[in-house]
């Protein structure tokens, strides 16, 4: 078996509103996730809500590139 062409990616998931509110915090930080997607069923950039510790709620998780 091949090794080079795997199905399933690790992908890094950054917290959208931390990105953007990054300047007005009291304790700067982004919140990241890393996860993996399956390369054939999710072709698109994974949107996921998770937990921001910075935020502290749930927000909106977007893939960013490596």
């Amino acid at each position: 078996m091949a090794k080079g062409k795997d199905v399933r990616i690790r992908v890094i998931l950054e917290c959208k509103s931390c990105v953007r509110n990054d300047i007005n915090k009291k304790f700067s930080g982004i919140s990241r996730y890393i996860t993996q997607k399956n390369r054939h069923n999710t072709p698109s950039r994974l949107e996921l809500r998770k937990f921001c510790p910075y935020c502290y709620k749930h927000t909106l998780h977007v893939e960013i590139k490596k």
